[in-house]
């Protein structure tokens, strides 16, 4: 029992890291509320959270391998209770930004390379396999679960109450620290690649600013663009920027290995094909797993009309699934090939979304939409089981650090890319259909239709229909007419949110695609073959 206490301790932290997103997500409509502001602007929180995790995650790693793994470990720890603090307090949006997004971001950034890399060296073989599917059951549960914990928290005291019991937690971690072995670095520790650090993360954020702004802002055609660039939207050269920097990032990688200085990650990882088919199939779980944990509460709460506790039970068949099949996949792994794992679970995943789109409906069908929200799980559990081992046991020791920090960017950067592109996609999808819907009904006059069309132009929100209508009776629309509008506007939001899911199974089937390069076996199943030098790793790695 006792070997597995460290795992009791970063089980937790895993936990606490991931409990946030989930918490956020079923607590929308009311942060709305208490803040007076939009979902977009919360979407743009939600969105910054994982942003700043992705934009920092590979420094973070770097920083673990320079101090320890277990003293960043602690010392992210520490900058996330202080900012679960400050978000449990928060007075406005940007105090919440600032607590939540950019404190807590940090401090996991520093945290989950760290924790990836003590699963690894804190445990061997057989044991490393079971830790790390403990691990992914316990991210699933916390990304699951915590609908439940936010909601009942929400709806019966406060969900500032859920940052509290954070900074309870993350003392109970810091007191456990001590049983965790540190993981083990090269014998000389490297310097920061200050120059990348920033590349990296400017040229990701940019990335996750335009493809959230695009819903907003346009991708081609210009809507709201704060600036037209040769009649184009700003969108799609923020994007472009983002890339040219992510480049220049990746060349100025090779030119400091080349030069003989230490870089903030050594592209010739990317060069592992289990490694890199690893990290996309985690990108691409976290990308569809939050696109559809962003679109869900919104049809529950907005459209269905349950309060945030209701909402967290509607989503707890998630929860269980995928704590189980996380640990059956395991056991799998020594039965089955990894490779066909993941694509079973792909598929299941892309079953799943499909049989939600039959359920958003104006009524919520229950037996369905938990059966659906089950088998999501199933597939989710699957995926998550096989896909650390493969990434950390690609890897000797020595690059556990760098695995860990590129494992968590691509989760990290698939989560805020899920809540950005699903929730543009909806955004977007809702101003379509709306204008749409109301062009073409009869019982609206072409006057009426076209002060509409106008209003709705820059794009509009997704609110409850109950706004939409008094919005109607303040234009001194007639009540019959203002009916009408909200019948359309109410279709609408059907049609954005099946929009949302139909590309998130979209994104599941084309993720298909990239699973060639995962093992047919588990990486652990023979020995502890992280434990060497793998064929294709970069010396000094």
């Amino acid at each position: 029992m006792k070997k597995w206490l460290p795992l009791i301790a970063l089980g937790t932290a895993q936990f606490v890291m991931v409990l946030d997103q989930s918490v956020m997500n079923v607590s929308i409509s009311q942060l709305v509320r208490d803040f007076d502001t939009t979902v977009t602007t919360i979407q743009a929180v939600i969105t910054l959270y994982c942003l700043v995790m992705a934009m920092l995650m590979l420094t973070g790693g770097k920083i673990g391998d320079i101090i320890g793994r277990r003293r960043a470990f602690t010392v992210g720890l520490i900058i996330y209770a202080c900012g679960s603090a400050l978000t449990a307090v928060a007075p406005s949006v940007a105090v919440l930004a600032l607590g939540w997004s950019i404190l807590e971001g940090i401090g996991a950034a520093l945290v989950l390379p760290a924790l990836a890399a003590l699963i690894a060296g804190n445990f061997e073989g057989s044991a490393r396999k079971v830790a790390y599917a403990v691990i992914g059951g316990v991210a699933g549960a916390g990304i699951a679960i915590g609908p439940i914990l936010g909601g009942w928290a929400t709806t019966e005291l406060s969900w500032r109450v859920v940052f509290v019991g954070e900074v309870v937690l993350v003392l109970f971690i810091l007191a456990m620290t001590h049983l965790i072995g540190d993981a083990k670095t090269g014998e000389t520790p490297p310097k920061l690649d200050v120059v990348g650090s920033v590349l990296v993360a400017t040229g990701l954020g940019a990335v996750v600013l335009g493809t959230l702004q695009s819903s907003t802002w346009g991708w081609i055609r210009p809507k709201d663009s704060p600036i037209e660039v040769f009649g184009f939207s700003l969108t799609i050269f923020v994007i472009t920027a983002g890339g040219v920097l992510l480049w220049a990032f990746v060349t100025w990688q090779h030119r400091r290995e080349r030069h003989g200085k230490d870089p903030l990650v050594h592209m010739g990882l990317l060069g592992i094909v289990p490694l890199r088919s690893g990290l996309i199939g985690l990108f691409s779980q976290n990308l569809i797993l939050m696109g559809v944990f962003f679109v869900i509460p919104l049809y529950l709460q907005l459209v269905i009309g349950l309060d945030a506790l209701e909402t967290g039970i509607k989503m707890l068949p998630v929860s269980i699934t995928m704590f189980i099949a996380s640990a059956v996949g395991s056991r799998l792994s020594g039965r089955f090939p990894v490779r066909g794992i993941v694509r079973a679970g792909l598929m299941t995943t892309v079953v799943a979304i499909v049989a939600l789109l039959a359920t958003v409906k104006p009524d919520l069908g229950d037996a369905g939409f938990a059966v659906s929200m089950a088998v999501l799980g199933v597939g989710m559990g699957l995926i998550v089981s096989q896909l650390g081992n493969v990434v950390q046991s690609s890897v000797d020791a020595s690059g556990r650090g760098e695995a860990g920090g590129l494992q968590y960017t691509g989760q990290q950067l698939g989560s805020s890319l899920g809540v950005a592109l699903i929730g543009a996609i909806v955004l977007a999808g809702l101003t379509g259909a709306f204008v749409n819907q109301v062009e073409s009904d009869t019982r609206i006059a072409d006057e009426v239709s076209a002060q509409v069309s106008v209003a709705a132009q820059p794009g509009i929100d997704f609110v409850d229909s109950s706004q939409i209508e008094a919005a109607a009776a303040q234009a001194d629309i007639d009540e019959r007419t203002g009916a009408a509008i909200v019948d359309d506007y109410e279709t609408a939001q059907l049609q954005a949110l099946k929009a949302g899911l139909l590309a998130a199974a979209l994104l599941a089937l084309i993720s298909l695609a990239f699973t060639g390069g995962l093992p047919h076996e588990s990486p652990a199943r023979d020995g502890d073959p992280a434990d060497h030098e793998p064929a294709g790793s970069p010396v000094g790695v």
